[in-house]
C-alpha cells in the first residue's frame, strides 16, 4: 500500500499537482487508516463475544487436565501479555451440553458460574486462587486461576475430557506417600477454613473439585453446592437444608458416591458432612481412586449403600494405612457426631511425619520471623535427604527462591539449595535452579554467600554450561581473590586446584593464576603467600612445560619474604617442575639459574634440620640430573666423532688420500691415547690425577656409562693384536701405492716391520706440527671438520726413539709440507720442492 502510495503521489506531481493537493490526499489517506484500525477492533471484539474471550489479555495454550463437576472444565496453560506470568485457563465449551435438554443446559451453566463466583470471593493458601473472574461468550465459559497440573481423579484415573496425549502423561504420573500424606493435611486445612473462618459447607467433596498445582499443592475448588451460615458468629453456624433434585442432570448435583448419608435421607447437612466425604475421598486415594461404593448416580442404588455403612467390615480398610485407618473408620461412621472435625483429623499422628511437617513450615515460612526461618534453614538439608525429587523442585525449590529477596537470608537458604542441586541434572539445575541462582553470583554481602559457594564450587561448575561459568561463576571467584577477607582468600586458594580440570586452559593461564601470583607477591599475609604458593604447585600439572619455566619459575625470585614455610613452597613448586613426567627442567636452565638460586636458601638460618635435608636432596638430584645427561650427549657425540673418522678413513671416494692418513686412521685409538696420556700429565700437578686417571682409564675401556657403568665397546683381537685389513681396505691401500710411486718416483711406502731407527743429528728447534697436520687432513678429507686436537708429543726432549722419516715419498711431502721433515734434513741442505702436478689442487694452510 505504501509503493502504491508513492507512486500515485509521484504520478500526481509530474502531472503538475500542487502541493495544497498532495496535503489533502495525505489527510484523507490517514483518515482512511484510522478506520481501517477501527473496523480491525470492532471485528475483534465481535470474534471474541462470539469465541473465547480470553485471547485478549491471555496467550492460552496446549490443555493440562479436566476438572470441576463431571470434569466439564478443560484447564489450559496460559500466559498473560502484560506481565509474562505464567497461569492456568479454564475454558467450558458450550457444545459439550449439546447432548442435554435446554433446561438442563441452563441449569448446568447456572451451577458452574455460581461455583466460579464463590471461588472468586475467597482467598486462602489452601483455596484455589483466581487471577481473573468468569468471562462468557455465545460459545464458552472461562477464568484463570493459578498455575495447574492436574485434578485429583485425573491422577488418579479418570480422564474423561482430555485428549489422548494427555492421558499417557497422567498415567505416567504416579503420588509419593510424602505427597498424598500432605496433600491430605492441605485438604484437610482448606475445609477448615471453609468450616471456622468462612462458616461455608463445601458440599461436594470429590477427587474432581480437588486441584494440584503446579508446585505439587493440592487446593479446593467445586463451590457450586457450597451453603454459607445463615446464624449470627456467636451462634453455631446453621446450614439451610438443600433438597435433592433427582431429575436434575449429573454436573448439576453433588456427586453420590461421596455425599453423605443425613444430606441425601433427611437433606440437612452440615460440617460433619463434609468430613464424611472427605473420608470417602481419603479411601479413593488408597484404593486408586475407587469410592468406597458406587452409585452410578441412581439414588435408589445409594440408599442401599448406606445402609451398608451402618456395618462397615474392618477388610474394607486395609488399603489405608493403619496410623490413619481408625480415623477414616470414624470419618465414614454414620452418625454425624461421630466423625472428627477438620482440627482434629489434621492433628492425628499419620500428618505429623517430619517431610509433611517440613512442607507445612515452607508453606507458612511468610508468617515466620528472620530468626525463626534461619533457625528452620539450618536443619532443613538433613531433612531434604528423605523427600523424593519432585518434591524438592515443586515444593521446596520455589519457597527457598523467594528468600533470595532477602539478602541476609541467603546464607541460611544456600546449603539447602545446594543440597538440591546435588541430586539434580544438569538439565534440571539449567532449567529450574540455575536462573534464580545467577543473581547470588554477584552479592557480595554478607561474605558467606562467597564462602558457601566456594564451598560448593565443584557441583556449580559440574552442571552450570560453560557461558554461564564464564560470566557469572568465575567472576565470583576473581572477587574472592581480592576480597579483604583472608579466610575468603584462603577458602578461595584451596578449591582452586579441584576445579582446575573443568576451567578452560586459556582461561587459567590469563585470568586466574595472574590473580594468584599477584596475591602471592602483594599480600602481607604469610597464610596467604604460602597457601597462594601451595595452590599454584597444585596447578603445575595442568600447566605447558614453558609457561611453568618462563612464568612460574621466575616468579618465586620476587617473592619478598623468606620465611622457612614459603621456603619450603618454593621448594616443593621446583620439585614438581623437575620431577612431573609432563614437565621437566632443562639442563642449561639447571646450571644458570635454578641450583645457583636454590643453594643459597638452603643454609637459610631459619630452616630446620629436615627441611635442609629436603633442600639438599633436591639439589642433588638437579646435580645428577645435569651430570647423567651430559655425559650421555659426550659419550653420543664421541660415539658419532669415531664414526666419522672410520668412514673417512676407508672411503673409497677420495684417491687422493695418503696412506698416513690410511694408517692413522686404522688405529685411530693410539695416537688419542698419547695425546690424551701427555695432556693428564699437565693437569696432575694441580691436583687432579685422581680423577684425570679415572677418566683415562673409562677411556681406555671404552668411557663410562650413565651411573658409573663401562659403555659396551666393540670386540678385540686377543693379546692386544691389531685388526687385520680386509680386502677393500688392501685394494685401496695399494691403489695409494702406485698413486704415490706414479707421482713422485719414490719408493713404495710400507709400515717397517724392524725397530725404528734414530737420527743421531739432534734437533736445533722444536716445532708444533698440530695446526699443520689439522689442516692437511681436512683437505684431504674434503673439507670435513674434525675436532680439536691435542699437542703433537716432543720427541726432542723424550728418550724413545724417533721415527724415520727416510722413506716419506713426494705425495706426503706434498700433502704436509716441506717443514714437516725439516728435522730430519742438514742445515746447509735446500728445502725439498716437490714436482710440479697440475692436477693435484695448491697447498692452501688456512
Amino acid at each position: 500500500r505504501t509503493a502504491e502510495r508513492s507512486q500515485y503521489l509521484g504520478l500526481r506531481v509530474q502531472n503538475g499537482l500542487k502541493v495544497k493537493d498532495l496535503s489533502v490526499l495525505i489527510a484523507k489517506m490517514e483518515m482512511f487508516n484510522k478506520l481501517k484500525s477501527t473496523v480491525s477492533t470492532t471485528l475483534s471484539t465481535v470474534q471474541t463475544a462470539l469465541g473465547n474471550p480470553l485471547p485478549r489479555d491471555y496467550e492460552v495454550g496446549a490443555q493440562l487436565c479436566s476438572a470441576g463437576p463431571g470434569l466439564l472444565w478443560k484447564v489450559s496453560h496460559c500466559i498473560k501479555k502484560s506481565t509474562r506470568k505464567e497461569l492456568a485457563a479454564f475454558i467450558l465449551e458450550k457444545k459439550q451440553l449439546d447432548k442435554y435438554l435446554k433446561n438442563d443446559r441452563e441449569l448446568i451453566l447456572e451451577t458452574l458460574r455460581k461455583g466460579v463466583q464463590q471461588l472468586t470471593r475467597l482467598r486462602h493458601p489452601k483455596i484455589l486462587t483466581v487471577e481473573h473472574g468468569l468471562e462468557e461468550s455465545r460459545e464458552m465459559l472461562a477464568f484463570v486461576t493459578e498455575p495447574v497440573f492436574a485434578s485429583a481423579a485425573n491422577v488418579l484415573g479418570k480422564h474423561d475430557n482430555v485428549t489422548v496425549e494427555l492421558i499417557d502423561t497422567l498415567k505416567q504420573h504416579e503420588l509419593y506417600e510424602i505427597e498424598i500424606r500432605y496433600g491430605l493435611l492441605q485438604v484437610s486445612e482448606g475445609l477448615a477454613f471453609l468450616h471456622n473462618d468462612v462458616r461455608m459447607l463445601h458440599g461436594n467433596i470429590c477427587p474432581q473439585n480437588i486441584i494440584i498445582n503446579k508446585q505439587g499443592s493440592w487446593k479446593v475448588m467445586g463451590l457450586e453446592f457450597s451453603r454459607a451460615s445463615t446464624s449470627s458468629v456467636d451462634q453455631q453456624p446453621f446450614y439451610p437444608q438443600q433438597p435433592w433434585l433427582r431429575e436434575a442432570p449429573s454436573p448439576a448435583k453433588p456427586d453420590l458416591d461421596y455425599f453423605a448419608p443425613e444430606c441425601g435421607l433427611t437433606e440437612s447437612c452440615d460440617a460433619a458432612s463434609d468430613m464424611f466425604s472427605f473420608g470417602v475421598l481419603i479411601f479413593s486415594v488408597f484404593n486408586h481412586g475407587k469410592p468406597f461404593y458406587t452409585c452410578n448416580d441412581m439414588y435408589a442404588t445409594y440408599k442401599k449403600n448406606i445402609e451398608q455403612l451402618k456395618t462397615v467390615n474392618a477388610s474394607y480398610l486395609k488399603c489405608i494405612p493403619e496410623e490413619m485407618r481408625d480415623a477414616v473408620k470414624m470419618l465414614l461412621n454414620s452418625t454425624p457426631t461421630v466423625r472428627p472435625d477438620a482440627d482434629q483429623l489434621s492433628k492425628i499422628p499419620y500428618f505429623q511425619d517430619v517431610g509433611a511437617m517440613t512442607l507445612q513450615y515452607l508453606d507458612s515460612l511468610l508468617q515466620w520471623d528472620n530468626l525463626a526461618r534461619s533457625q528452620f534453614y539450618k536443619g532443613l538439608p538433613k531433612v531434604l535427604t528423605k523427600l523424593p525429587k519432585r518434591i524438592l523442585l515443586q515444593r521446596v525449590l520455589p519457597c527457598l527462591v523467594s528468600e533470595f529477596i532477602n539478602p541476609d537470608m541467603v546464607p541460611f537458604v544456600l546449603p539447602a539449595l545446594l543440597t538440591i542441586t546435588e541430586g539434580c541434572t544438569n538439565v534440571e539445575f539449567t532449567r529450574d535452579i540455575l536462573p534464580p541462582l545467577l543473581p547470588v553470583f554477584n552479592m557480595t554481602q554478607p561474605i558467606q554467600i562467597c564462602y558457601i559457594l566456594l564451598q560448593k564450587m565443584d557441583i556449580l561448575l559440574s552442571k552450570t554450561p560453560a557461558e554461564d561459568i564464564k560470566n557469572h561463576v568465575l567472576p565470583m571467584v576473581y572477587r574472592a581473590l581480592e576480597a579483604d577477607s583472608v579466610q575468603i582468600q584462603e577458602m578461595c586458594l584451596n578449591i582452586i586446584p579441584t576445579f582446575s580440570h573443568i576451567v578452560a586452559y586459556s582461561t587459567m593461564k590469563h585470568s586466574v593464576i595472574p590473580r594468584i601470583r599477584t596475591l602471592c607477591l602483594e599480600t602481607s599475609s604469610l597464610a596467604i603467600r604460602v597457601n597462594s604458593l601451595v595452590s599454584i604447585g597444585k596447578l603445575l600439572e595442568s600447566m605447558d612445560k614453558w609457561y611453568v619455566l618462563e612464568e612460574i619459575l621466575p616468579m618465586t625470585r620476587k617473592i619478598p619474604s623468606k620465611e622457612p614455610a614459603v621456603l619450603m613452597a618454593i621448594l616443593g613448586i621446583h620439585k614438581i617442575a623437575l620431577t612431573h613426567k609432563k614437565l621437566g627442567i632443562t639442563k642449561e636452565l639447571l646450571t644458570a639459574d635454578i641450583i645457583p638460586y636454590l643453594l643459597p636458601l638452603s643454609v637459610d638460618n631459619g630452616l630446620n634440620l629436615s627441611q635442609f635435608n629436603a633442600f639438599v636432596g633436591l639439589i642433588k638430584d638437579m646435580i645428577q640430573r645435569v651430570e647423567t645427561e651430559q655425559r650421555a650427549k659426550l659419550e653420543t657425540l664421541g660415539n658419532m666423532e669415531r664414526e666419522q673418522r672410520n668412514a673417512l678413513s676407508f672411503s673409497s671416494d677420495k684417491p687422493q688420500q695418503s696412506v698416513d692418513n690410511m694408517l692413522a686412521a686404522v688405529q685411530p685409538e693410539t695416537r688419542n691415547s698419547q695425546e690424551t696420556g701427555d695432556l693428564n700429565d699437565v693437569f696432575k700437578e694441580l691436583g687432579l690425577g685422581k680423577f684425570l686417571s679415572n677418566s683415562s682409564s673409562g677411556q681406555s675401556s671404552g668411557g663410562q656409562g650413565v651411573g658409573g657403568q663401562a659403555a659396551p665397546q666393540p670386540a678385540r683381537p686377543p693379546g692386544g693384536q691389531k685388526t687385520a685389513l680386509t680386502m677393500d681396505e688392501k685394494l685401496q691401500l695399494q691403489k695409494n701405492q702406485e698413486n704415490a710411486a706414479r707421482m713422485g718416483g719414490g719408493a713404495p711406502l710400507m709400515p717397517k716391520s724392524g725397530p725404528r731407527q734414530q737420527t743421531p743429528a739432534p734437533r736445533t728447534t722444536t716445532r708444533d706440527l698440530t695446526s699443520t697436520l689439522d689442516n692437511k687432513i681436512s683437505l684431504a678429507a674434503n673439507h670435513i671438520t674434525q675436532p680439536p686436537s691435542t699437542p703433537f708429543p716432543n720427541y726432542s726432549t723424550s728418550e724413545q726413539p724417533r721415527p724415520d722419516y727416510s722413506n716419506v715419498g713426494p705425495m706426503a711431502m706434498q700433502l704436509y709440507g716441506p717443514s714437516a721433515w725439516s728435522a730430519t734434513q742438514t742445515p746447509n741442505q735446500p728445502p725439498y720442492q716437490p714436482p710440479y702436478n697440475p692436477h693435484q689442487p695448491p697447498y692452501n694452510p688456512h
